[in-house]
This record gives structure tokens, C-alpha cells and sequence, in this order.
């Protein structure tokens, strides 16, 4: 959907905020970016990842699994593995993120710390 400069109102800045809040925090929009290839084990988000703890990796998986954004699978294997991967939302959102991170590439070093 695009928006153009008439459609610009006081509930879709509201709307725009709340989706930046959402995947704003700290180290969601890496954890869904992590998530392009499909499903992926809890090591391999924290290699992708770089400097995030197990304890805030397991904290954001929870939370973008609550929001509906990944989906959580147990295959019962030997050892018992757990892929996480994004839900038809999910791929939805981070494919609206990837442009983000294309711009992010091209200017962020231009940008002042």
C-alpha cells in the first residue's frame, strides 16, 4: 500500500509509531532480519546476530513469537530441536524491513554518531 501526502492523518502516524515501537526495540528488527533464510536454530540467530546475549536472543524470540511474528517448532529428534521461523506476517513485515536495511548500507556511514 502506498501512502500518499492526503492520506496522511493523525491514526496513521499513530499506526506508523506503534509498527516502529514494535520492531524498534533493541535487537527485534536484527533478530526478524536474522530471520530472511526461514527457519533457524537458537545458535544460529546468535551467530547472525552479533552481540547479543542468550538471555536477550531467547527474550526477543518469545516476544516475536507472542507477536506472531516467528513461529516456534520442536522437532523431536535426538537432541530435541527447536527452529524458529517467520510466520506469513512475519516474512510480510521483514520483507517491508529489507528496504530499511538497503538504505541503512548505502548511508548509515554518512550519518553522525
Amino acid at each position: 500500500m502506498t501512502i500518499n501526502a492526503a492520506q496522511i492523518d493523525g491514526k496513521s502516524c499513530t499506526v506508523f509509531q506503534r509498527t516502529l515501537e514494535r520492531v524498534g526495540q533493541r535487537w527485534s528488527g536484527a533478530v526478524l532480519y536474522a530471520a530472511v533464510g526461514g527457519a533457524r536454530r537458537f545458535g544460529e540467530y546468535r551467530r547472525t546476530v552479533e552481540g547479543i546475549s542468550d538471555r536477550m536472543l531467547a527474550l526477543r524470540l518469545k516476544e516475536l513469537e507472542r507477536d506472531g511474528f516467528l513461529v516456534r517448532e520442536v522437532i523431536p529428534s535426538t537432541p530435541v530441536q527447536v527452529l524458529y521461523r517467520p510466520t506469513p506476517v512475519g516474512a510480510e513485515l521483514i520483507a517491508a524491513l529489507q528496504p530499511l536495511g538497503e538504505w541503512g548500507h548505502k548511508h548509515l556511514a554518512d550519518l553522525p554518531d
